[in-house]
């Protein structure tokens, strides 16, 4: 039996907690799980098991599983539970679990006795029933609907797990726990909040009232192995010559825009993207919630605040784009444009601060552009109408569109250049796009990628500056050549 993490034969409340750990009451029926350690995704047998079918928990094993819990938290010394690493803490808690095991002749299948201890594991150190899922590299979405119901979406399509939480506060306790590390909270005085895992991915969650059926928990999971361009060409999301188009974008300092749906991949292609800027360039991102994951050595991160429970403190994403002109900035990377920071944006890229990027939601590159136009008029800017689009063309130089298509799979279906205007219309050329063709017997689509012919580029010039033509001419010229020139 081991005993490191055991309490004194003291009173275990006279044992102190372990700092910023909150002390659970035993006797609590739907106690919440005890963050003594920074969470771990768990691997290896945790993730087989999870892959295979798991039959859906009934109430007598929650009731089992709240009373063992209980004992162990009676039993089990937090405050040196918590100075062990993440394998040593969950070997001491499975020794003491399986002691209280035997003291209350508990009888259950080897099988059932490894997923109850599994279980409890994850509930002391991690997310509770959402580590398995968190454990897989297949995974792009978790989305929790209430205590019963967790979805999951896999290689682009949505399918049920037989995933489930004992109830609804156990849910609210590891939602809390999620946004808390982030130095966020909530409850339904704020009921909504964004917040983000360890390992960067984005979180979302909308508790009661405002979340009818219990609260709504959303991960967008990011892969722990980062994708790159030559990745996505072999998935298909783009052609080789189309890759090395976009690696010269980002090399030549191009103010570039990614438009794109909801899941579209919008953020993993600006990390793509990203990859080809300069190691010795200042890189300063604004985002609501820290995702990107620059490789470079000079990169400063901001985040925006919500505002704090008197509903004053709040810093918005317009607060830090007009902040960070005065850090020195090289290049400027926005997560989302969603509002009034957009005029802020369209500022910095016009006033030397060229290969600034940011994403934004539109279904094509036209309309991204009357997104911006849109989000500058609701920040309370009288311009006229002319004013903003001249802005927006002096600005952007290239917008790249990203697609899900109905099969689930990603593509990207346009490489435009904002070119100028002709009367009071903003003018762009395609240099790629995408063909749907059809759709094979299994519903999958069919299509192709194709160089819309243009020899060269309105950013040709910007390519020659940095040695980059010779590629760029390459590039168009193979895509012509394999897929035909179009005129």
């Amino acid at each position: 039996m081991s005993t490191f993490g055991r309490r004194s034969a003291l009173d275990p409340k006279a044992q102190p907690s372990a700092p910023g750990i909150p002390r659970p009451q035993p006797t609590a029926p739907s106690r919440p799980a005890v963050p003594v350690a920074q969470p771990q995704v768990s691997s290896g047998n945790s993730v087989a098991r999870t892959q295979a079918a798991r039959p859906r928990r009934t109430d007598e094993y929650y009731e089992l599983k709240t009373q063992i819990f209980g004992a162990l938290i009676d039993t089990i010394d937090l405050a040196q539970l918590a100075k062990m690493d993440s394998d040593q803490a969950r070997e001491e808690i499975r020794d003491i679990v399986n002691d209280i095991i035997s003291v209350k002749n508990v009888v259950m299948s080897i099988a059932e006795q490894e997923d109850l201890l599994e279980d409890i594991c994850n509930d002391v150190l991690g997310y509770g029933p959402l580590e398995p899922l968190l454990a897989r590299d297949d995974i792009a979405d978790i989305m929790v609907n209430g205590s019963d119901r967790v979805f999951i979406e896999v290689e682009g399509r949505v399918q049920e797990t037989d995933v489930r939480f004992r109830d609804g506060a156990q849910l609210l306790n590891i939602c809390q726990r999620i946004v808390s590390q982030v130095g966020r909270r909530v409850d339904e005085s704020s009921p909504i909040c964004d917040a983000r895992l360890p390992d960067g991915s984005r979180v979302n969650v909308i508790a009661p009232p405002l979340a009818i059926d219990g609260a709504v928990l959303t991960i967008r999971k990011f892969k722990k192995d980062k994708l790159t361009l030559d990745q996505l060409v072999n998935y298909g999301t783009i052609t080789p010559e189309g890759a090395q188009i976009l690696q010269i974008i980002g090399r030549v300092r191009c103010n570039v825009l990614i438009s794109g749906g909801t899941g579209s991949g919008k953020t993993t292609l600006l990390n793509t993207l990203t990859r080809y800027i300069d190691t010795t360039e200042r890189i300063i991102t604004c985002e609501d919630a820290a995702e990107l994951q620059l490789q470079q050595p000079h990169v400063v991160r901001l985040e925006t605040r919500p505002p704090n429970i008197e509903g004053e403190g709040e810093i918005t994403m317009r607060d830090l784009v007009k902040n960070c002109l005065r850090m020195r900035p090289e290049r400027i990377i926005v997560g989302e444009v969603r509002g009034p920071e957009a005029f802020d944006l369209l500022q910095a890229m016009n006033t030397g601060h060229d290969g600034s990027m940011g994403t934004l939601h539109a279904n094509s590159p036209r309309e991204a552009m009357s997104r911006l136009e849109s989000m500058i008029t609701m920040g309370g800017y009288t311009l006229p109408s002319r004013t903003i689009r001249e802005m927006i063309v002096s600005s952007v130089d290239v917008i790249v569109q990203a697609s899900r298509l109905r099969d689930g799979s990603r593509r990207i279906t346009h490489i435009t250049e904002v070119l100028g205007m002709e009367g009071d219309v903003i003018t762009t050329q395609d240099l790629f796009v995408y063909e749907l063709l059809g759709e094979d017997a299994q519903g999958n689509i069919i299509g192709r990628h194709r160089s819309t012919g243009i020899g060269r580029p309105a950013f040709w010039d910007r390519a020659r500056y940095y040695n980059e033509e010779t590629r760029l001419a390459a590039a168009l010229d193979a895509s012509d050549v394999r897929e035909g020139r179009v005129a």
